[in-house]
């Protein structure tokens, strides 16, 4: 056991530390800035995969943390790999000159429009023509920063479709302007701020008026969460709110718990794949990720439909499962089970057949897709046997009287070839 823990935290030790970091030439703002890149494990192996982007500002105390809440939801499989880069601001004042603003309109001036055009004009452009980066953007800060970042959201076409603001400082009448924002969004959003019970009073007043406006807002394509964390500090913050912000911005990416299953699947009497189907749909469309079914949905789903007994249900799940895990035998696992379902026994013995022939597949081996077949041959009429046990079908029909009578040999046929999904 120790062992094993040990190896873990090498493992997540190695993740947040497999980053890179260059030096970015902005003609916006005249001069260099760092910026730090940490890509997926599995980016170099899937070279068709995009991937969501999380930009981090205040890197230097933000990019860490994040890194090493991604490597751990990433191992359980909570939240999808993503692409995070991270804005250095900690020299000569950066953070406060990027956050420049003007007092009466509440926009970003002086330095700050710089960096506000920086962001948007040069760099988000150039990581998305250098990494395969998905439509799903996400940006990042702390007080200063946080409030900087909402600024994205005044935009008639926000760049960002996520914003993780940490007590934000927030811009002139921003308690009510972001609300007003978001309340007109066209596209979905997903919102996550939060602030602490030892805050900053000034910050902590204007964030909780913030929230309290956000009440009012109904927009079904904003997904909103406030947190105030009891006993925690300003910087303490972070430590708190990044994971809770991971887990409700990719909650349609986890795969079905017991939770969702209890809460979504069981009342349903049918439709379980289409639920599945659209539970994926979702995760495309939200995040911009497209991804294979995970096999222990396909169990969930499978669950649902031997509970309902909703048998039909199985030839959905293989066009599903043909598609995606072709050379696998779950295609044939799913229509075996249809057509044994359907007491169509001989063709359901030829797809357990079949997937012998195929890949192993989670839990599914090959001498369970023989023993299921032969079990089924068991069921057979002994008149369908021949030596070696394999079934053939039989000329039912009644010979003419006056053609010599029918013997007890059965005549092979074809079976029927079960069409996979093209």
């Amino acid at each position: 056991m120790k062992n094993a823990l040990y190896l873990l935290v090498l493992f997540f030790s190695f993740s947040v530390f497999a980053q890179t970091t260059e030096s970015f030439r902005s003609a916006k703002m005249g001069g260099n800035r760092d910026i730090r890149v940490k890509l997926p494990a599995s980016y170099e192996k899937n070279t068709e995969k995009k991937y969501p982007l999380i930009l981090v500002l205040d890197s230097e105390f933000l990019f860490d943390p994040f890194a090493g809440n991604l490597s751990y939801a990433n191992y359980w499989d909570d939240v999808p790999e993503v692409i995070l880069v991270g804005v250095n601001q900690n020299k000569n004042n950066e953070r406060e000159d990027d956050s420049d603003t003007d007092p009466k309109t509440g926009l970003p001036g002086g330095k700050g429009a710089a960096f506000f055009e920086f962001i948007g004009t040069e760099l988000l452009p150039y990581l998305e023509t250098k990494y395969r980066v998905a439509p799903f953007k996400v940006i990042a800060g702390l007080d200063l920063t946080a409030g900087f970042l909402n600024t994205y959201l005044y935009k008639d076409t926000p760049i960002f479709q996520g914003y993780i603001s940490f007590s934000p400082e927030l811009y002139t009448n921003m308690e009510t302007r972001i609300p007003q924002r978001l309340a007109a969004a066209k596209e979905p959003i997903f919102y996550y701020h939060a602030t602490a019970e030892g805050d900053l009073k000034k910050m902590r007043t204007r964030i909780n008026a913030l929230n309290e406006n956000m009440k009012a807002v109904k927009n079904e394509l904003v997904n909103y969460k406030f947190e105030e964390f009891k006993g925690g500090s300003h910087y303490s913050i972070p430590t708190n709110g990044i994971p809770s912000a991971l887990y409700q911005f990719f909650e349609v990416y986890r795969p079905i718990s017991s939770i969702e299953y209890q809460e979504k699947i069981a009342p349903l009497k049918e439709g379980f794949v289409v639920y599945l189907n659209k539970k994926y749909e979702m995760i495309e469309k939200a995040l911009g990720i497209k991804m294979n079914v995970r096999i222990n949905d396909f169990k969930a789903i499978e669950t649902a439909i031997i509970k309902n007994e909703a048998w039909n249900e199985y030839e959905e799940l293989a066009q599903i499962s043909g598609q995606q895990y072709e050379k696998t035998m779950l295609y044939d696992y799913h229509m075996g089970n249809y057509w044994e379902k359907r007491k169509e026994i001989k063709r359901a013995i030829k797809c357990y057949q079949d997937g012998f022939t195929k890949q192993e597949i989670a839990g599914l081996t090959k001498d369970m897709m023989m023993n299921k077949a032969e079990d089924l041959k068991a069921l057979l009429p002994k008149k369908e046997k021949l030596k070696g046990g394999k079934a053939k079908d039989v000329v039912t029909e009644e010979a003419p009287a006056e053609e010599t009578p029918a013997t007890d040999t059965p005549v092979e046929e074809t079976p029927t070839e079960e069409k996979k999904p093209e």
